[in-house]
């Protein structure tokens, strides 16, 4: 393999990550921002050259600081995933729903990856988020624990 050869896959892999349709976010062990990809770009309204180098906390003040970095500090400590569930922490970022006229949520409805990256010398100094748009599910089932919630009074109401 040549050199430039090297660089075509390093080039197009770079480029396939800063645009699939899933939020990149790599930070260092401070939880500065090192990588942001499109759809981080997109959703945020913060760009990648103002993003880098900058405090994830500092761009999201909204976000709980105590849970948050209790998140990340588990995760480079135990140097082991972690998943955050829509259904456990709805918005970790505070993104709005990007389809407002056939969407019915105001906002956007996520998972979370954070898992820790390895150094070639072993050792965890980054840590990688991955933000998955989930906003079609969540809405989803929320909408049929509603249903079922008023078939079960309708049900509950006949019987009596």
């Amino acid at each position: 393999m040549s050199e430039s050869d090297g660089f075509e896959d390093f080039h197009w892999m770079f480029d396939m990550l800063h645009h699939i349709d899933v939020g990149l976010v790599v930070l260092n062990a401070n939880y500065e921002v090192h990588l942001w990809n499109s759809f981080m770009e997109n959703h945020s309204g913060i760009s990648s050259s103002i993003a880098k180098g900058q405090a994830l906390l500092s761009l999201f003040p909204d976000i709980d600081p105590n849970w948050f970095n209790q998140k990340l500090d588990n995760v480079l400590k135990l140097k082991t995933p972690i998943f955050v569930s829509w259904e456990q922490h709805p918005n970790t970022f505070p993104f709005k729903s990007y389809r407002p006229i056939t969407g019915i949520a105001d906002k956007m409805y996520q998972n979370v990856m954070i898992r820790p990256v390895s150094s070639p010398d072993g050792t965890i100094k980054q840590l990688c988020l991955v933000v998955y748009d989930v906003t079609d599910i969540a809405v989803n089932k929320m909408a049929l624990s509603t249903a079922n919630s008023r078939l079960q009074r309708l049900a509950s109401a006949i019987s009596k």
